[in-house]
């Protein structure tokens, strides 16, 4: 009888999990030691494994974390990332933090099951010219992280905050009700921007804030009407002359007819008439 082969497998999509587990359950020389959706669930099964079959992204936390803790609880052990997410910096996280292999989840299971007899019989999945292309790749995007963070260090706060307004699409005048600075501040923060991140345009600032985390347009509305919720939200008081906000009706005693305002007159006083024939 072949030696047994214990696996784990850690992955929180349960309609992939099971069935995978009763498939690997039919080889011979494979046994399903546990199952777990999360960290938190595999921590305790992490010394019963001889292999374990991970995923990265775990509700609770990273699946290279997971790796590294294996690592040091159960050095003997070998891991094989299963990911949906096969992507350079994904193959390189997963190999820098020990795993043997990185597999697709589409991958057939027949694919899975050489894998793992592979990798439990010494091989590596990963050639050892892949392995340093890999972490070459992940040196140079920590560098490039790096430089960057040096770059966003220079804004100011009141910078971000330019930005922030920018990205929900607020006009230079919207910013300066919104922030209580005049219009010629906003462009003067603006020119600074553009000038400490290295671009043209404020579409290339806006570009770079949104990439690199600065900005969030979640959930922001469209232009104008941005404008008007946050502006009365934060309570900035409407400039003399300014128009009123979009819904606020018409002024008291006006009509609105279409596109005019007609101004209703004031109804005259009846004149009275005295005099002996009255």
């Amino acid at each position: 009888m072949k030696e047994q082969i214990r696996v784990l497998l850690v992955d929180d999509h349960l309609a992939f999990r099971q069935p995978l587990a009763f498939l690997l359950e039919r080889e011979p020389d494979i046994t399903v030691v546990g199952q777990a959706g999360s960290v938190a669930e595999a921590r305790p099964l992490l010394p019963e494994a001889d292999l374990a079959l991970i995923d990265l992204k775990l509700p609770d936390g990273e699946g290279v974390a997971l790796l590294q803790e294996l690592r040091a609880v159960n050095p003997q052990a070998i891991a094989l990332v299963l990911t949906g997410n096969h992507t350079t910096a994904a193959m390189a996280r997963a190999v820098e933090a020990g795993a043997a292999g990185v597999l697709h989840k589409s991958r057939p299971v027949r694919d899975i099951v050489d894998a793992i007899r592979r990798v439990q019989a010494g091989e590596s999945l990963v050639s050892l010219h892949e392995a340093i292309e890999l972490l070459q790749f992940l040196n140079r995007q920590r560098e490039q992280d790096r430089a960057v963070q040096v770059i966003v260090d220079r804004l100011t706060p009141r910078e971000r905050e330019v930005l922030q307004a920018l990205a929900e699409g607020l006009s230079d005048r919207a910013i300066a009700q919104r922030l209580y600075i005049r219009p010629e501040t906003v462009r003067t923060h603006m020119v600074n921007v553009l000038a400490k991140l290295d671009v043209d345009s404020r579409l290339q600032a806006l570009v770079f804030a949104l990439k690199h985390g600065l900005v969030s347009i979640e959930g922001t509305g469209g232009g104008h009407g941005r404008v008007t919720s946050d502006a009365g939200a934060r309570g900035v008081p409407r400039p003399a002359g300014a128009p009123l906000s979009p819904g606020a009706g018409p002024p008291r005693r006006a009509r609105a007819h279409g596109a005019r305002v007609v101004t209703v007159p004031t109804p005259a006083r009846p004149s009275v008439t005295t005099g002996e024939g009255a």
